[in-house]
């Protein structure tokens, strides 16, 4: 639970971001320097839940391909929302520093449904 607590800080983090630094005008944030920070600080919340949830890998670093994989054995919704918040947070934002605040809304979303879904399996698993 723990984990899920500093994930909601991490999207809560991201989201005052882009809300004081990124300034927002016209639909599009102006400042792509304070998109990517929020971009890689709201995917790294993503997968610090994550990592609580899916345990550690045998050997080497996790990529990418490694969470689609476990995912894609446990819920084709999640993986759909990790697919999104991938391309979105970590992509879109954290590399390319994409303007839109529309785009950002959505990988925030996505995010927020990938860290709901997980409180609630921690607490059915906790409780079981």
């Amino acid at each position: 639970m723990k984990s899920i607590t500093e994930a909601k800080r991490y999207l809560d983090k991201a989201k005052e971001i882009l809300t004081e630094k990124a300034l927002k005008e016209d639909g599009y944030y102006q400042d792509s320097k304070y998109v990517k920070m929020a971009g890689h600080t709201a995917y790294a919340g993503v997968l610090l839940a994550l990592d609580a949830f899916l345990g550690k890998k045998s050997k080497g670093r996790k990529d990418v391909d490694w969470y689609i994989q476990h995912l894609a054995k446990t819920d084709k919704k999640i993986l759909n929302a990790f697919l999104t918040a991938y391309q979105v947070l970590h992509l879109d934002m954290a590399y390319d520093g994409a303007k839109s605040a529309k785009l950002a809304a959505t990988g925030l979303e996505e995010a927020e449904k990938i860290i709901d879904w997980l409180q609630k399996r921690s607490v059915v698993t906790a409780g079981s």
